[in-house]
C-alpha cells in the first residue's frame, strides 16, 4: 500500500459508497471480506451428491466462485447491496388459489432484474472511481462465478436461511442482490446472527420436498429449478405438486415469518408486464412464439425458452380443474414440432380426460378437480 493509499479515509469512503448506493435505489449496502473457506466445503458437497442437476456451470466454475481473487485479480473486499423487487397488489394467494391461473414467480413479473441491478452497479462504481482514480472493480448480478449470498451474509445483509435464501430481520427476502469486486481495503461490516430459530415452516411447505434438510436443497426437485434451469422433461413424479407454478415458486418465502416486514419495492421496473401477475393459463398457453418472444422482451422469463414455457403450462393445465377450453387448447398442440412439448401435452390431456366421469343415468357430466395444493 502506498503512502497515498495510507492516508485515505477508507471508512468515510463506506459512508460515501453507501449513501450513494441508497440515493441509487439500493435498500442496504455491505462490505464483506473475500474469506469463503466455510462456504466452499457446502459447496463442494453439495455439488458432489448432485444436488445442482444440469447446471454444470456451479461445478465447472466451482473453484472460481469460492476465490473471488481467483475471478478478479487484486480483488481484496467486495461490496454488497440489495434492492427490493416485490410489486403491489400481485394477487399472491389469489393466483395460487385460482388452478385456472398463472402463478409466475414475483421476481419475474417485470424487467430482467440483471439489467436493473446491473446499470445501478455501474453508476455505484462511477462514483466510487471519481473519489479513488486507482478504484479496480468488477460488478456481478447474477451473471459470473460469485457466492452473492455467502458475501451478502458476511456484508451484515442478512443470514442464510433454511429455505438457502438470505433473510433480513427488516426486510424479509423479496429482494434482490448484486456485487462489486473491488481492489479497495475496506472496513467490513459485522456479520448477522442467524435467526430462523426452530422454524420449519419452509421445510414443510415445499410442494416437491426439495429441502433435504434445513439449509439443504436438491435441487433437482425444486420448482424453480424444474421450470426455468431445466431444460429436459419435467420428471412425472414432480407434476401433479407443480400445480399452476409455470415459472418459479415462492412458497417458502410466502409462509417466512420474516417476510412480515418485507418492503415493496417503488422501482417501475419491476411492476408486473403484460397482467402477468393474473393471467389465465390458457390464455398464456395460446401465445405464438412471436408473441411470447414479444411479451417477455426485456424478461427473466426468457430463460425458459418458448418450448420450456409450453412444457410448464402444460403441466398448468393439466392439473386444472377439467375443461373443454383447456381440452381444446391442448389438443390443438398435440402435434406440436417440439418432442419436449408432446409429451406434456398428452401427460395433461390425460389428466384432463381422467376427470371426466362416465355419467349415470339421467345425470350431467361430473368433474372431478384436483387437490388444491395451496396454502
Amino acid at each position: 500500500m502506498s503512502k497515498l493509499e495510507q492516508n485515505i479515509d477508507y471508512t468515510a469512503i463506506v459512508n460515501h459508497i453507501k449513501t450513494e448506493g441508497l440515493k441509487l435505489g439500493f435498500q442496504q449496502v455491505g462490505i464483506a471480506n473475500i474469506e469463503l473457506s466455510q462456504y466452499a466445503d457446502k459447496l463442494t458437497t453439495w455439488i458432489e451428491r448432485g444436488w445442482h442437476g444440469e447446471m454444470s456451470y456451479m461445478q465447472r466454475h466451482q473453484h472460481k466462485r469460492c476465490n473471488p481473487k481467483e475471478l478478479v485479480p487484486g480483488t481484496i473486499t467486495a461490496i454488497v447491496t440489495r434492492m427490493n423487487y416485490l410489486p403491489e397488489e400481485t394477487n399472491i394467494a389469489t393466483n395460487l388459489a385460482d388452478t385456472n391461473k398463472a402463478y409466475i414467480a414475483r421476481y419475474a413479473l417485470g424487467r430482467d432484474y440483471h439489467k436493473v441491478i446491473r446499470k445501478r452497479l455501474q453508476q455505484l462504481a462511477d462514483t466510487i472511481q471519481k473519489l479513488l482514480p486507482n478504484f479496480n472493480y468488477r460488478a456481478f448480478t447474477d451473471s459470473a462465478p460469485v457466492l452473492e449470498k455467502p458475501l451478502a451474509e458476511k456484508a451484515g445483509l442478512g443470514w442464510i436461511g433454511k429455505n438457502t435464501l438470505l433473510l433480513n430481520d427488516k426486510a424479509g427476502s423479496w429482494f434482490f442482490l448484486g456485487v462489486i469486486y473491488t481492489n479497495l481495503p475496506l472496513p467490513v461490516d459485522k456479520q448477522i446472527v442467524n435467526q430462523c430459530g426452530n422454524c420449519q415452516a419452509c421445510i414443510s411447505i415445499c410442494p416437491t420436498q426439495a429441502f433435504v434438510k434445513p439449509y439443504q436443497l436438491d435441487a433437482r426437485r425444486c420448482i424453480s429449478y424444474l421450470t426455468i434451469e431445466n431444460r429436459a422433461s419435467i420428471p412425472e413424479q414432480f407434476r401433479s405438486d407443480i400445480g399452476n407454478r409455470v415459472f418459479g415458486c415462492d412458497d417458502c418465502q410466502l409462509v417466512c415469518p420474516w417476510n412480515r416486514y418485507a418492503q415493496h419495492s417503488h422501482e417501475q421496473d419491476f411492476s408486473p408486464r403484460h397482467q402477468l401477475a393474473s393471467s389465465d393459463l390458457v390464455d398464456l398457453f395460446n401465445w405464438d412464439e412471436a408473441t411470447f418472444l414479444s411479451k417477455t422482451a426485456g424478461s427473466a422469463i426468457r430463460r425458459a425458452g418458448y418450448h420450456g414455457w409450453l412444457r410448464n403450462i402444460a403441466i398448468g393445465l393439466g392439473n386444472a380443474p377439467n375443461s373443454p377450453r383447456i381440452i381444446a387448447a391442448l389438443t390443438a398442440r398435440k402435434q406440436h414440432p417440439s418432442a419436449l412439448v408432446r409429451e406434456h401435452v398428452a401427460w395433461a390431456l390425460e389428466r384432463q380426460h381422467a376427470q371426466i366421469v362416465k355419467p349415470k343415468p339421467h345425470q350431467g357430466l361430473i368433474s372431478i378437480t384436483e387437490k388444491n395444493h395451496c396454502y
